[in-house]
C-alpha cells in the first residue's frame, strides 16, 4: 500500500493525501478525516511523510552518484549535504558505479534504510531503454525521487536540469561566427545530458552546413593521462580541428595535454572548451574555458523543491536552468 493507493481508496488526489500527511491547513476537516481513516484502516506509515503524522522518521535522504571522485559529482554531494543539513536532514551516500545491477542494489539498500527521499546525481542513471528505469519509477510510488540533470517523466519524480542543449548550441554557433569551421565534439558516453549536448552541437553545425564530428573517448578511472593517450590514438580524427569541445572538464584537460604534446598553440591553433566549470579548469596552464551548468543552483533548487514536496506544496516536476560560457585562456571568442 502506498500514497497512490491511499488517494484512490479515499477518492482524493495524491496532492491532497500529501497535504493531510504533512498537516497542511489547506484541507477541509471532512477530507482530512476521510484520508486519515483510510490510513488507519490500512495501517499505512509512509517514511517520507512520517513527521507530518507525528511518527518516527530517520530525517535522512539517500543520495546516489556514480563516482564521488568525479569533480562534478563531488561538488554536488558537498552542496546537497550542506543544504539538507539546514533543514535538519542527514544523508546516506551510495557510489554506484555505472552498472545497472549495482545501481539497483544501491537503491534497495537506501530504501531499506528507510530514507525519506532519494536524490540521483547525474543523467547516467536515466537509460534510453525505459524498462531499465522502472526500478526508479517503482520506488517513487513510495517516496519522492529527485534527479539532478537527468529527465525521467513519472509521478513523484522531480527533474532539476541544466539547459545543456542550448548552451552547447550557442557556444558552437559563437565559434563558427568567429571564423572557426573545423569543430570536433568529444564525449565519453551517451547519457541523457550528453545526448542533449551533442544535439546542440550538431544543430549549430548543420545550420551552417558544416560537417559535425563527434568522437567517443573511452577511459575508466577519470584519468587525465588516459584521456590524453586515447586522444593520441585517435589523432587522425582530430588533427585538423580548430576547436575541440568537450562533454566534461576532465576530457578538456586531457585535450590540453594532447595539444601541448603536439606543439599546438592555444588558442591560436586550436581552441578548447570544457563543460561543468569544475575547479580543475583553474588548475591548468593556460586556464580552461568551460560551460558552467550552475551545479550549485541546481542542487539548492533540488533541496528546496524536495522540502516543498515534504510540505505538501504544489511544485513543478521539471525545472530547467540556463548554462553560461565562462571564457578563460583556451578560447578567444569576442567578449
Amino acid at each position: 500500500m502506498n500514497i497512490y493507493d491511499i488517494s484512490k481508496k479515499a477518492g482524493v488526489s495524491i496532492a491532497t493525501v500529501s497535504r493531510v500527511i504533512n498537516g497542511s491547513s489547506n484541507v477541509s476537516e471532512k477530507t482530512k478525516a476521510k484520508v486519515l481513516a483510510v490510513i488507519e484502516e490500512v495501517g499505512y506509515t509512509p517514511n517520507a511523510f512520517a513527521r507530518g503524522l507525528g511518527l518516527n522518521t530517520m530525517q535522512t535522504v539517500g543520495i546516489l552518484c556514480a563516482d564521488s571522485s568525479d569533480p562534478y559529482m563531488a561538488n554536488a554531494i558537498s552542496v546537497l549535504e550542506k543544504e539538507l543539513r539546514v533543514y535538519g536532514y542527514n544523508i546516506f551516500l551510495c557510489c554506484t558505479g555505472y552498472d545497472l545491477e549495482a545501481k539497483q542494489q544501491s537503491l534497495q539498500f537506501l530504501v531499506n534504510k528507510q530514507v525519506d527521499a532519494l536524490i540521483f546525481i547525474g543523467s547516467n542513471f536515466i537509460n534510453e531503454d525505459q524498462k531499465d528505469n522502472e526500478y526508479i519509477k517503482n520506488v517513487a510510488k513510495s517516496i519522492p525521487v529527485m534527479i539532478i540533470n537527468g529527465l525521467l517523466s513519472s509521478e513523484n519524480i522531480y527533474s532539476i536540469l541544466a539547459d545543456d542543449y542550448t548552451a552547447v548550441y550557442d557556444a558552437t554557433k559563437a565559434f563558427i561566427e568567429n571564423g572557426r569551421k573545423r569543430i570536433v565534439y568529444l564525449h565519453n558516453n551517451l547519457t541523457y545530458s550528453i545526448r542533449q549536448k551533442i544535439r546542440g552541437y550538431e544543430k549549430a553545425m548543420n545550420e551552417y552546413s558544416l560537417a559535425a564530428h563527434t568522437v567517443l573517448i573511452e577511459y575508466t578511472q577519470k584519468s587525465i593521462k588516459e584521456v590524453k593517450e586515447q586522444l593520441l590514438n585517435v589523432h587522425e580524427l582530430i588533427k585538423d580541428a580548430d576547436v575541440i569541445m568537450c562533454a566534461n572538464d576532465t576530457i578538456a584537460v586531457g585535450v590540453l595535454k594532447y595539444a601541448k604534446e603536439k606543439g599546438l598553440r592555444i588558442p591560436t591553433d586550436v581552441e578548447i572548451l570544457g563543460h561543468n566549470n569544475s575547479y580543475i579548469t583553474l588548475c591548468t596552464d593556460p586556464e580552461l574555458s568551460s560551460i558552467d551548468n550552475q551545479l550549485e543552483e541546481l542542487c539548492k533548487s533540488c533541496v528546496s523543491t524536495l522540502m516543498g514536496v515534504f510540505n505538501g506544496d504544489t511544485v513543478p516536476l521539471r525545472l530547467v536552468f540556463p548554462s553560461v560560457l565562462v571564457q578563460r585562456q583556451t578560447t578567444s571568442l569576442p567578449k
